[in-house]
């Protein structure tokens, strides 16, 4: 494939989701979609990564990259800087008030299975008792007792049950603490509890801010519903095909899956390569 364009790019910002987006299910940027990047930034588009992922959990991946723009992290609490490795903003997450949130959830449904993820360049991930965490390089710190999850500002909360889904998870947690704090479904076992507010738009209109770019300069490609917001701010929404149906439901656009190079064909498409 070409990597000089045939056309001039309509959008000057290209967000993409990490996993289940741009990565392949083998955790990998195919050699497609990393030459289509390329070619939309030699038309003079800004590649943004916006992930769920907080920053220890996302540096190395953008190292491989060689990528040293901004990137969104943390479903929009951190704006890091890859090429100076350097946190610009910061948002963490109320403890009392999650604590609060938590007994209001057990109350509801039970024991929960808790993990979170606290703040910094260098923020460990804490995992708790039952908590399922997906099989990967990336290391975590077990903890005993709730009560060690509060000795350090966090950037959010994790939480599983051992029998309700993740969707149900979810919606009932929403349902009792929605007033106290967001609760957004990020992937397979991965419910999250994150300061009110908060989403991956509030950190992606950040970081286009600091490039000079708009919402209607815009495209946004994501597979999950934490993706919904960064999809109502950026003007054209791309769900890919292996996508959650509540994001297909408000994006504009579906492309092929992550492990089809979904990112790719659009750019492709835009381009005219």
């Amino acid at each position: 494939m070409s990597t000089v364009p045939g056309k001039p790019l309509q959008y000057k910002l290209i967000a993409t989701d990490l996993d289940g987006t741009l990565l392949r299910s083998d955790g990998t940027v195919s050699q497609r979609t990393r030459e289509a990047l390329a070619a939309a930034t030699a038309a003079g588009a800004a590649h943004i990564v916006v992930t769920g992922r907080a920053v220890p959990w996302t540096r190395h991946i953008l190292d491989d990259l060689d990528y040293r723009g901004l990137a969104v992290c943390g479903q929009g609490a951190q704006v890091y800087h890859a090429g100076e490795h350097r946190l610009l903003t910061s948002v963490t997450l109320d403890r009392q008030l999650a604590g609060l949130a938590l007994s209001k959830i057990e109350a509801e449904v039970g024991p929960l299975a808790l993990a979170a993820s606290r703040d910094g360049l260098d923020g460990e991930v804490l995992v708790g008792p039952g908590y399922r965490v997906h099989e990967g390089p990336l290391p975590v710190v077990a903890f005993d007792q709730v009560g060690e999850l509060w000795s350090a500002p966090l950037n959010k909360v994790y939480i599983q049950h051992p029998e309700l889904g993740d969707d149900d998870l979810a919606r009932i947690a929403r349902q009792v603490v929605g007033s106290l704090v967001d609760v957004v479904m990020a992937g397979e076992g991965v419910v999250e509890l994150l300061p009110l507010g908060l989403s991956k738009a509030t950190g992606l209109s950040l970081a286009a801010r600091r490039l000079g770019c708009r919402k209607t300069d815009t495209i946004a490609f994501g597979d999950m519903p934490n993706d919904i917001p960064m999809f109502a701010w950026a003007e054209h929404g791309v769900a890919m095909a292996n996508a959650h149906d509540e994001l297909k439901a408000v994006a504009h656009e579906i492309t092929a899956s992550n492990d089809d190079d979904g990112i790719a064909v659009v750019l492709e498409q835009l381009l005219g390569l």
